[in-house]
């Protein structure tokens, strides 16, 4: 956190500094720099965690973040000072339903949030540093902002079908599915090295099995240790590109239906993928990656006629067995499955455009000073 606070205070001096820590003043509010680095702390716990290895792009993902929040807390005291000139002529009767409203909130928050216990709520409050007050005046601003940004950014635009339509058949490159394949695995784990004769002979059972007729899902339930176990080992559909090269390479080769001997993958972005027969390494492929583009590619292939030509292996970090259910070749997706994304998104961009005019007239006809 102190590393946090540091990289947020270094962001903030990019704004010219007062003695009184103020940001900027709307109108007889303002908006402090202890506000801002309090609405960015989270963010920027993401973000060092995210690029803590990257110090240049940390600095300014965060500084982008604390201006982003810098404008939101903008944004509110405009708004509340539009409901302030927009409303005096009857404010007593629009405080009434707000404060009813705003008891009807805390009822709620209190009896799902803390078993009805009030008490409870007002400790929470206090480890907090919130009062009882600021709490319900929090609230109070809550709504009047979501109330005028309903009124103001209407909810209710339409976008025609004969639009959406157009911009599918402008735009089909982004609706483009490449190359898929509907994968189960089965994992086994190698910590290791001494463990390898065993996991290895442990997956040669399986494979066993599965000739004799066990089910490729029931043999992953019981066995696996990937992260889909408990769903027969199914990965779901896939695209091939989105694959490890390695795991790819397989996929490509197997048809539908067919599953894959017992194979063992080497740790690391260098690693080699090694086919097995009779508790030996029969054959293998050595894949890299690019520092740079992070690319795969495939190095080498090469063939192990005795244990001894494969004696200086990287030793296995798990192994594994793949089968392939299904396959779809690349495609379009139907204008029928993705109509609705492409609706919101037409949404999500008139409703952006119209904020942007409202606040930008908030603005004109309110006195803003940045710091």
């Amino acid at each position: 956190m102190l590393t946090i606070g540091a990289v947020i205070a270094a962001a903030a001096q990019v704004r010219a500094q007062l003695v009184s820590g103020i940001e900027v003043v709307v109108h007889d509010s303002i908006v402090t720099r202890q506000e801002v680095d309090a609405m960015t702390a989270q963010a920027a716990d993401v973000l060092w965690r995210q690029y803590r290895s990257q110090p240049e792009v940390l600095a300014k993902k965060v500084a982008e973040a604390r201006n982003d929040n810098l404008e939101e807390l903008l944004e509110r005291q405009l708004i509340l000072r539009d409901f302030k000139t927009g409303y005096n002529f009857q404010v007593d009767v629009v405080e009434k339903e707000i404060q009813k409203e705003i008891d009807k909130e805390i009822q709620d928050e209190i009896r799902v949030g803390y078993n009805g216990s009030r008490i409870a709520l007002l400790q929470t409050l206090q480890a907090r540093g919130i009062t009882y007050e600021k709490h319900r005046q929090q609230i109070h601003d809550k709504i009047i902002i979501s109330f005028l940004r309903q009124k103001n950014i209407s909810s209710e635009i339409i976008v025609s079908p004969h639009k959406v339509e157009v911009y599918y058949q402008s735009h089909l490159d982004e609706f483009k599915v490449k190359d898929e394949a509907k994968l189960r695995m089965i994992v086994l784990k190698n910590p290791l090295e001494s463990d390898t004769a065993r996991v290895e002979k442990l997956a040669e059972e399986i494979r066993t099995k599965l000739k004799d007729g066990a089910t490729f899902a029931e043999m992953a339930t019981i066995h696996s240790e990937g992260s889909q176990r408990n769903q027969g080992g199914d990965m779901g559909w896939a695209e091939l590109e989105g694959l490890s090269k390695g795991l790819r390479d397989m996929a490509e080769k197997l048809q539908p239906g067919q599953h894959s001997g017992v194979t063992s993958r080497s740790a690391g972005d260098d690693y080699w993928v090694c086919d097995y027969e009779n508790g030996r390494p029969v054959a293998g492929r050595h894949y890299a990656t690019d520092p740079v583009s992070k690319k795969e590619s495939l190095v080498e292939e090469k063939q192990f006629s005795t244990a001894v030509a494969a004696a200086d292996l990287p030793a296995p970090q798990e192994f594994y067995l793949m089968q392939v259910e299904d396959k779809r070749a690349a495609h379009y997706k139907p204008l029928n499955t993705v109509r609705d994304q492409i609706e919101k998104d037409f949404l999500d961009q008139e409703q952006r455009r119209l904020k942007k005019q409202w606040i930008e007239r908030l603005k004109k006809k309110t006195f803003v000073r940045y710091f």
